[in-house]
């Protein structure tokens, strides 16, 4: 199974002009020694001085040394979705660079130069855009670098450019023989202004060479221990912080006794903090042990006491009132009163963990110079900022070194900053000394963020032939938005990121009206790998199912039909039925079922074939993938991301789940939360659409179809239908 992984949004158009203007105005003159941190260029990258005169770099995505690397400094967090070798590609295309001297390198904390197009003037990683906002900007970058090589050459050798060849990071000139490597015209290059962006012509798709190939990754220093994440940064003096957090979201620190704590000479100190007590010692477990010592007495006066099964009875009566509209096409109460049939069903979706591989961890260095951070840094915006503020700093005097992350799912890009703020009220403690904070796994799984918990109730109405007349859907649940910097995204009540998937349903539904309310609890919550159509596409890809069913009507055929004006849904529908052998027989006690959705602008479908034993025990078998993303840029992290996404669903599908009993969290450990092992990760093909689309984002997408296809596979053999996750056989 591969590794899991996360990823891209709303789609900003830049042309190369404006792209030259993001970067920092490199077209005045040229940009010498970018100054990216030497921890950050360990990450599977080469180490190496970034001093004017050492490097030729053309803009802020490409520095080529004397030594002939080429290195390709990436705006986006590698986290296993791929990102050091996708974006890395782009450069190397249009550069006509040998792969092999390419090294990937994370970029500092720089909006100007490094924002994600898709944001505006944030830079930070997310919504599966890191690909589709950097497709231009990148190949921009590499094609204006292979110019400036090609114009260097024309000068040394004097001869006319146009006779110039660029390949496999030879440049040459065939009449005289002549060749040089991109090392040894690097300092010549150097010298040379930067064309005008209008100038630079990309290649023709037909010309691509490494753009849909399988290249090897440029994050392989994960397979052989050398990458360097969080938890393996070493600082002279670093003390190691764990922090005890309230058993109740809600509850703060009323006093404490520490005496036990301190007896240990590997504990330096013990301070409160406004979310706990940090406990330093020179390493994790004397941390770990003292902080297990300490006396806490917690004012939980306002401290949360609801239960999970509390929450979804209030929630499922709040979804039969009147909500805030998201969607209201036609009429949809007529439609449904008149209708021959209506059916009804309530959802129910429980809190999830994001339970990364890596839990939060963070180091932090505060002097009077300002702020040094090192992390596998999601949302250099946001935290930069928020870190400013804490202080009371300019935020260029927070400095923020990017490292690899051992997955964030979302986690790691907050509002709130919040493990990162932990670890910069605990290093302003200590001035000087570099601070390690490490959440243990049951820290990260009960200390928050949470995608929220949600409860659908979804009506359908069939006219007397079988056609669908009307939909009518309520979402009740809470809002990732509210109370955050972002909240300004909330229109009328709505919160886009509750409805997605829902408000934008494609079929052809003459009558489709979409509801939401906003509840408020105290328990944090957060985007997950895939947000809103985490629970959306369950929801819908079911229910049309139902509707299928007491129609008469064939699930495929009938999605096909309600999809007729949308070529791509149905492109990706077909494919994963044909390949699936959908209508083709299958052995006793097994069922096939079928999803379809759309996220991040990228379209997937998945068929799922689940075996159900005499007990009423299943096993999911065997998925079949089809997936439009527009361009495939590396066709082997497509499939990754799919596999991996895939894999990501079924957990929650099946077992996983948060909950509260008396407003504690129940799951504190992958035994009581559980997730997908190996030996249940069933056989998955993966077939990729051909397109000159754009590229969009394959992070999350892959997430959505699974559950719904694996409940719609369980009922075409049980006959039940299953409205709750993780689903009950």
């Amino acid at each position: 199974m591969r590794r899991f992984s996360d990823t891209s949004e709303t789609e900003l158009s830049s042309s190369r002009r404006s792209f030259l203007k993001i970067v920092g105005g490199v077209g005045a003159g040229l940009t010498l020694g970018i100054n990216v941190p030497v921890v950050a260029s360990q990450m599977g990258g080469r180490a190496g001085p970034s001093v004017a005169g050492e490097n030729f770099a053309p803009n802020a995505f490409v520095r080529i040394g004397l030594d002939n690397r080429v290195t390709v400094v990436i705006k986006h967090l590698e986290m296993g979705q791929g990102t050091f070798t996708g974006l890395a590609t782009l450069v190397a295309e249009e550069l006509d660079a040998d792969w092999k001297q390419i090294d990937s390198e994370g970029a500092p904390a720089d909006a100007k130069r490094y924002n994600n197009l898709h944001w505006g003037p944030m830079q930070g990683t997310g919504g599966s855009s890191a690909i589709a906002n950097s497709y231009q900007q990148m190949r921009t970058a590499g094609a204006t670098a292979r110019v400036m090589l090609v114009a260097a050459a024309a000068q040394q050798w004097s001869v006319p450019a146009s006779e110039i060849q660029v390949k496999q990071g030879i440049v040459s000139h065939q009449g005289s023989g002549k060749n040089a490597t991109f090392g040894e015209l690097a300092e010549l290059a150097a010298t040379l202004p930067v064309p005008d962006a209008e100038s630079i012509q990309l290649k023709d798709p037909s010309e691509f060479t490494y753009i849909g190939k399988s290249l090897p990754r440029k994050d392989t220093g994960k397979t052989d221990g050398s990458a360097t994440f969080t938890q393996d940064v070493q600082l002279e003096g670093m003390l190691t912080a764990v922090v005890a957090h309230p058993p109740r979201f809600g509850a703060k620190v009323k006093s404490f006794d520490a005496k036990k704590a301190l007896e240990s000479n590997r504990v330096v100190d013990v301070i409160e903090i406004p979310s706990g007590i940090a406990v330093l010692a020179k390493d994790y477990w004397s941390a770990k042990v003292a902080r297990d010592k300490l006396t806490i007495d917690w004012d939980e006066g306002q401290a949360m006491t609801r239960n999970s099964a509390q929450m979804m009875a209030e929630y499922r009566e709040q979804s039969k009132k009147k909500g805030s509209l998201a969607r209201d096409d036609g009429n949809t109460q007529k439609a449904l009163q008149g209708a021959e049939t209506v059916i009804e069903a309530f959802y129910e979706f429980p809190y999830l963990a994001h339970a990364a591989m890596e839990p939060m961890n963070c180091v932090a260095l505060v002097n009077r110079d300002g702020c040094e951070i090192w992390n596998g840094e999601q949302f250099q915006s946001v935290d930069q900022n928020n870190i400013a503020t804490l202080l009371g700093i300019p935020a260029d005097k927070v400095k923020l070194n990017m490292m690899f992350a051992g997955g964030s799912f979302g986690r790691r890009a907050n509002s709130d900053s919040d493990y990162l703020i932990e670890a910069v009220q605990i290093a302003r403690a200590k001035p000087g000394t570099p601070v390690k904070l490490v959440w243990s796994r049951e820290d990260d799984m009960q200390a928050g963020y949470y995608r929220p918990a949600y409860v659908h109730r979804v009506r359908g109405g069939l006219d007397a032939k079988g056609n669908i007349v009307g939909w009518e859907q309520h979402i009740v649940g809470q809002s990732i938005l509210a109370g955050t910097v972002f909240a300004g995204g909330i229109k009328d009540g709505v919160d886009g990121s509750s409805v997605e998937g829902a408000s934008t349903l494609p079929y052809k539904i003459p009558n489709i009206r979409v509801e939401t309310t906003s509840v408020e609890e105290q328990v944090p919550v957060l985007w997950w790998r895939s947000v809103g159509h985490t629970h959306t596409a369950f929801s819908t890809e079911t229910f049309i199912d139902e509707l299928a069913a007491k129609a008469g009507q064939d699930p495929v055929a009938l999605r096909m039909k309600l999809l007729s004006d949308h070529p791509r849904w149905q492109g990706v529908l077909q494919l994963a039925a044909d390949k699936a052998g959908w209508g083709k027989p299958l052995p006793k006690g097994w069922g096939r079922g079928v999803a379809v959705h759309e996220s991040f602008n990228s379209y997937v479908a998945q068929v799922a074939e689940v075996s159900v034993a005499a007990d009423g025990g299943f096993k999911v078998e065997r998925v079949v993938c089809a997936v439009d993303c527009g361009v495939a840029i590396n066709p082997d992290v497509i499939r990754a991301q799919m596999e991996g996404g895939i894999g990501f669903g079924l957990s929650p599908a099946l077992m996983s789940a948060i909950t509260f009993d008396n407003g504690k969290v129940v799951e504190s450990n992958f035994h009581n939360y559980q997730v997908l092992r190996i030996n249940q990760m069933p056989k998955v093909e993966v077939h990729i659409v051909p397109s000159a689309e754009p590229p969009t984002g394959v992070g999350e997408p892959g997430v959505p179809p699974i559950a719904p296809a694996v409940a719609n596979a369980l009922s075409a053999v049980t006959g039940k239908r299953y409205h709750e996750l993780p689903i009950k056989a």
